[in-house]
């Protein structure tokens, strides 16, 4: 294991992986954040170097405080070789399994391992599988002027928070809410305000590059208004030299639609977002 702090080893690193994308886009995404900046401190662990078989992603010790915060405690991973992907992943000086933590990944491998592990572990796995959409080229989005009455274009801030956070399906809690401050003060966003400067609409970016969060409020729905923010963070994240991508439940058609009219490809395999936590001991 070698976790790699080496600026030129990283920017080297950011080039192969840049060779397996769509598999590699959470890795890819988050080895980008940390070669410009690293707003979310994390670093990247290797089996070995140069000849590496698994990328792992990871907070750097000590910037998760809470542990049961899995929110923050991300980790992502790439591999060719399954075999020392299980090794790294079951090797505790590289994971805590102790904390609570989520793992994503674009390889049904990862899956695999990951329940094995947990089930040996006894650690509690929730599994969410999604579909891959990547635009092919991101330059071609629209970048007309928006223009309508109701609605403008806004910048979201901290204040913001309690709302996105009430609003999503994951959050409700402090973490969440500690989470989704993290991302309006450190990664791209887009949103759209009306006449009083209220929310509408959002879409966010994650410590991995991808497109998250996105929302309209009910009595703005039907009126292609997420298409608008698409456009407007997708051109955010193509000047930045990031991959435009996002993973959507199979069953979020409208979503799915959404993506497809600003000219997002469906890629085939599972974008795998996992949620580990420790079973508490039962009390004597």
């Amino acid at each position: 294991m070698l976790i790699l702090t080496c600026a030129s080893k990283l920017q080297f690193l950011e080039g192969l992986l840049q060779r397996s994308l769509p598999q590699a886009l959470p890795v890819y995404g988050a080895v980008m954040h940390i070669n410009r900046g690293n707003p979310a401190q994390h670093e990247v662990v290797v089996d070995s170097w140069p000849e590496f078989k698994t990328v792992l992603t990871r907070p750097r010790k000590g910037v998760v405080k809470d542990k049961l915060d899995f929110y923050s405690n991300l980790h992502a991973t790439f591999y060719s070789d399954m075999d020392t992907c299980r090794a790294l992943l079951e090797n505790e000086d590289i994971i805590d399994w102790g904390r609570a933590f989520q793992l994503q990944g674009i390889q049904d491998g990862i899956y695999e391992i990951t329940k094995d592990i947990a089930k040996t572990r006894g650690v509690h796995l929730k599994t969410y599988s999604y579909l891959p959409l990547m635009h092919p080229n991101p330059s071609t989005l629209s970048d007309s002027r928006f223009k309508n009455d109701l609605l403008h274009f806004g910048t979201l801030n901290p204040s913001h928070a309690s709302t996105l956070n009430d609003a999503w399906d994951f959050g409700g809690n402090d973490l969440s809410l500690s989470y989704v401050e993290s991302l309006i003060c450190n990664f791209p966003t887009a949103c759209l305000l009306d006449k009083e400067d209220q929310l509408a609409a959002w879409s966010l970016s994650d410590p991995y590059g991808c497109l998250t969060h996105g929302y309209t409020f009910p009595q703005y729905r039907g009126q292609g208004w997420i298409g608008h923010i698409l456009q407007n963070l997708g051109r955010k994240m193509h000047a930045l030299g990031f991959p435009l991508y996002a993973g959507v439940l199979a069953e979020n058609e409208p979503s799915i639609r959404s993506l497809q009219n600003q000219g997002f490809h469906v890629h085939a395999g599972t974008y795998y977002m996992l949620i580990l936590t420790p079973v508490p001991n039962p009390k004597n």
